[in-house]
């Protein structure tokens, strides 16, 4: 091979293959990320033939990240992150924790040292951001609660992992590693200080900066009407504020992809923003699974498969039954645990990482770092069939186990309004399904013209919020039917679907027209294919969002120059 273009032969490999590979999985009714990992066993030097560049691939795939998690941050503001910290937090900690533990009881029992058995349960706790927004972005559940806690969630675990990553040099002594390789290395409190510091000082320069200037920048380029420098101007964004957060404040490339995207979501020129680095993510994001595939050496399988076994049960078993544990414990219902549960049965980027770290420390065996790129590679891949399986698990629990019966049906404190709700409430209201974003919005204009309303959230803690503001709310998923009925619908003068959850919303409609029938509907949709069909049904008033811009956009036009326009 000729060194000098190893950049343009592997990327040619990477993308051929991938596409060969991806497609014949998709014919095969198999995730296309599969093939993608394949194709980087096939290319990658574990395997006879061409053998692609890993390192100008871990980089490229590096590109893809920063992309992904821009786009992240484009869909998920700090707000989603506040709204969702009551279970993050101690949900990302304590399943850390747990699966930490099981990791290193399991490299205790193969003779390892502290060191390499706290990398490796490290390692096995990291789920992968990539990963789960391919998955989410996949079933359309990026802006539903299940989404916006799952990321909230691996958000939490990435700025762990960060701090992980910088405590490791100084602590490799204690914990075994060879003094040579650490070095002079500073006090424990000053690079746990110094870590705190930075992070917070880079979160702050992008609330307060970023936030005033990024829209100012994109405002100076959309200008120039160029589509060429906007799309530019977004990539440079994206990966040099990603870049300069890891050289300047020590964080992670994809935490500061996700913060510029973050605070360029209340921009106008989000929307734009997005679309203009799609077809970018999409290409780069083939290129992580690839590389993932390339550092794999499948004799690992053959030369230790129990120990893989063990890797993948705590991964896609352990895993996802302690999430969904934490999760059922906060009440939240059933279907959001097993999505949670599911999206964070595998591990990815941040496990690679720690595990490299580790050998490169000292203190994690080469043949560690084999068992965590072999658990990498089979969580992903099978990953995809978890989530599959999310609504028939959800069925047949609740079909076959009283005990989940009855947890779902258990009494939550938030879960019908109190017995000093006024009347008002109770009878003519607006019952506003969703406190988003569009349903805050419409919120306000209720209360501004004193209209009653109840809202009917998923995330308890945005309802005991609103209970402590004074204002009437139950917690719950919608589709079900007991939720409505606590927020009265059978007396409700309307319904309003604000949430983006396109899979319940005739599922919500058909339980408030059962209950009532002559309740007035309205609901949003995200496609003109969706709005279309539900109007064909004569569910309810549907609103559309680019249809009713438009609309109003040509109202204005047409009262500038039609006396009386006809609509």
């Amino acid at each position: 091979m000729d060194h000098s273009i190893s950049l343009i032969t592997t990327l040619t490999a990477g993308f051929c293959v991938a596409l060969a590979l991806g497609f014949v999985a998709e014919r095969i009714k198999v995730p296309a990320l599969v093939g993608y990992l394949i194709a980087g066993v096939v290319i990658g030097p574990a395997t006879p033939g061409f053998v692609a560049d890993i390192s100008i691939a871990s980089q490229l795939s590096e590109i893809g990240i920063m992309l992904l998690m821009f786009g992240v941050g484009l869909h998920f503001s700090p707000d989603d992150l506040l709204a969702v910290k009551r279970i993050a937090i101690p949900g990302a900690v304590v399943q850390m924790a747990v699966t930490t533990g099981l990791g290193m009881f399991m490299a205790w029992q193969w003779g390892w040292s502290v060191g390499g058995m706290l990398i490796f349960g490290l390692a096995l706790a990291c789920a992968s951001t990539v990963v789960l927004l391919k998955s989410l972005e996949a079933r359309g559940q990026m802006d539903t609660m299940s989404g916006r806690i799952a990321m909230g969630w691996l958000v939490v675990q990435d700025l762990a992992t960060v701090m992980v990553l910088v405590l490791l040099p100084p602590l490799a002594t204690a914990l075994g590693g060879p003094a040579a390789l650490v070095g002079n290395a500073k006090p424990l409190w000053m690079t746990v200080g110094q870590t705190l510091l930075q992070v917070s000082a880079f979160i702050a320069l992008m609330l307060i900066v970023g936030r005033r200037l990024l829209p100012w920048l994109f405002w100076q380029v959309s200008r120039t009407g160029s589509r060429e420098l906007f799309t530019l101007s977004v990539i440079a964004t994206a990966i040099g504020i990603a870049y300069g957060a890891s050289a300047l404040f020590s964080v992670s490339f994809a935490l500061g992809a996700f913060f510029a995207g973050s605070v360029m979501r209340e921009s106008e020129f989000s929307h734009r923003a997005a679309q203009e680095s799609l077809p970018l993510r999409d290409a780069f994001s083939v290129l992580f699974f690839v590389s993932v595939g390339m550092s794999v050496d499948p004799m690992v399988l053959l030369d230790q498969p129990l120990r893989v076994l063990g890797v993948v049960a705590i991964v896609t078993v352990s895993n996802p039954l302690v999430s969904l544990a934490l999760v059922l414990l906060q009440r939240y219902p059933l279907n959001t645990a097993l999505t949670i549960a599911a999206g964070l049965g595998q591990i990815g980027e941040f496990s690679i990482i720690l595990g490299g770290l580790g050998v490169s420390l000292g203190l994690l065996p080469k043949e560690g770092m084999s068992l965590v790129l072999a658990g990498v590679l089979i969580s992903i891949a099978l990953n995809s069939f978890l989530f599959r399986a999310v609504e028939p698990l959800r069925r047949w629990i609740l079909r076959r186990s009283s005990l989940a019966r009855q947890l779902e049906q258990r009494q939550d404190p938030y879960a019908e309004l109190p017995g000093t709700t006024e009347r008002k409430y109770l009878e003519g209201q607006v019952v506003l399904v969703g406190y988003g974003r569009v349903g805050k919005r419409i919120a306000r204009a209720l209360e501004s013209n004193g209209i009653p309303y109840v809202v009917a959230e998923q995330n308890r803690d945005v309802v005991e919020d609103l209970r402590k503001s004074g204002r009437a709310a139950v917690s719950g998923n919608a589709a079900e039917p007991a939720v409505l009925i606590q927020a009265h619908i059978a007396n409700a003068a309307m319904l309003v679907i604000a949430t983006p959850d396109a899979l319940h919303v005739r599922q919500m409609a058909d339980t408030a027209r059962t209950l009532n029938p002559g309740i007035e509907i309205i609901m949003r949709t995200h496609s003109e294919e969706e709005s279309q069909l539900l109007r064909n049904e004569q569910v309810g008033m549907v609103f559309f969002g680019e249809e009713e811009l438009a609309k109003g956009m040509t109202d204005h036009v047409l009262e500038r120059f039609v006396p009386n326009p006809v609509h």
